[in-house]
């Protein structure tokens, strides 16, 4: 039986459909390959340029007074006197009368002592007056032999001479009581506590009042063992003081006078002791500013001047003392530096780089030495925008 022609087109137009589809994939065209190119890292840099930096070491410390003492009473007796200027925060110069002390039982003690005095002068002179009259007699009745020393009263002249300088010594230790009714300030200063006030009985030894001198304070810097490199404390060098107080930073000059003997054997920690002159500014020195007892303060202690040092930031440090410098052909390029100090934020670096060098200081997860990179060029601020910052 032979096919008809119902059942050949339809066999038909599907061969020729499979056939196109055949020659539409074979004649396609073929995409080329390509190899997909990663760019190089965008780094930042800084430029090594040596310049001369002046070390500081920064430590913190206690503000205290150089001379602080009790004023104590030398004699007792009721307070007849008070200064307005004994009291807590009060100022007073060398030599004002704080305190005095009732004077009338030290005055009488002195004319009595003058009196001692006057009878033990007489004395004396009764006694040389009969020593003269006995050496005459014995010369009369004996000629030129020697009189016994009993005789012509040796020793009763030498007994009122001792009753008189005793008479003496009494007469100045009572006239010394009276001076001490008034105490007198052994310098300038201010009082920090005061114990006395008007009408109160004081003892010989009671402590009057806590007193300081304001001609100078001092404080104590701990400073570690091995930043006592950068300074020279044989030339007491500068140290700059800085504290808020009274809502606002001041500041204050001083110097390093000397330092503690002992070291901490803990904490490694050498305590120096800075000065500052006329705190309070009263002499018309200073900054001003008072620099009170027990202020917390910041210091910047001066040390040795350093020529050609490398400042970088603590981002271009790398593992060990080593930097990334990217070369002449934007390569990076490790480097072994020389560090003279590490600080917060900083690092000096005294070998190892050379002027006009690129530092890079970006993070970076992987490098490998000769990595080609790309570096961050300012661009070019234009007028009414901002600079922003291209790579190249």
């Amino acid at each position: 039986m032979k096919p008809s022609a119902k059942t050949i087109l339809p066999i038909l137009v599907l061969v020729l459909a499979i056939g196109a589809a055949i020659f539409a994939f074979v004649a396609r065209p073929r995409a080329k390959s390509q190899l997909r190119r990663v760019p190089a890292p965008l780094v930042r840099v800084v430029t090594a340029r040596p310049q001369n930096v002046e070390i500081t070491v920064r430590t913190q410390g206690t503000v205290r007074p150089r001379t602080e003492i009790d004023l104590v009473a030398q004699v007792a007796g009721r307070v007849v006197e008070a200064s307005d200027e004994l009291s807590a925060g009060g100022f007073f110069h060398k030599g004002d009368v704080l305190v005095r002390i009732d004077p009338r039982d030290y005055q009488l003690a002195v004319r009595s002592a003058r009196a001692d005095v006057a009878r033990a002068e007489v004395t004396v002179a009764k006694e040389k007056a009969e020593a003269a009259v006995a050496e005459r007699d014995w010369q009369r009745l004996h000629g030129t032999k020697q009189a016994p020393p009993l005789v012509v009263r040796v020793p009763q002249l030498a007994e009122a001479k001792a009753d008189l300088e005793a008479a003496k010594a009494s007469r100045d230790r009572a006239a010394l009581d009276l001076q001490r009714t008034d105490v007198h300030a052994p310098f300038d200063g201010r009082v920090s506590v005061e114990n006395v006030d008007l009408g109160q009985f004081v003892s010989r030894g009671t402590v009057l009042a806590r007193v300081f001198a304001t001609d100078r304070f001092e404080v104590r810097l701990p400073v570690r063992d091995e930043e006592l490199a950068y300074l020279d404390l044989s030339r007491k060098p500068p140290v700059r003081l800085s504290a808020r107080f009274a809502g606002s930073v001041r500041h204050w000059q001083g110097r390093i006078v000397r330092a503690e003997g002992a070291l901490d054997p803990e904490t490694r920690m050498v305590t120096l002791v800075g000065e500052v002159l006329d705190p309070y500014g009263r002499k018309g020195s200073g900054s001003g500013s008072a620099l009170e007892v027990g202020m917390f303060v910041d210091a910047e202690i001066v040390g040795r001047n350093e020529h050609g040092i490398y400042v970088l930031p603590r981002s271009a440090m790398r593992s060990g003392d080593r930097v990334l410098v990217v070369d002449g052909d934007r390569r990076l390029r490790y480097r072994d530096v020389s560090i003279l100090r590490r600080q917060a934020e900083q690092v000096f670096v005294n070998g190892g780089l050379e002027p006009e060098e690129k530092v890079c200081v970006s993070p970076l997860d992987t490098v490998t030495d000769g990595m080609p990179v790309r570096v961050y060029a300012p661009a070019p601020a234009s007028k009414g925008k901002t600079a922003t910052e291209s790579a190249s």
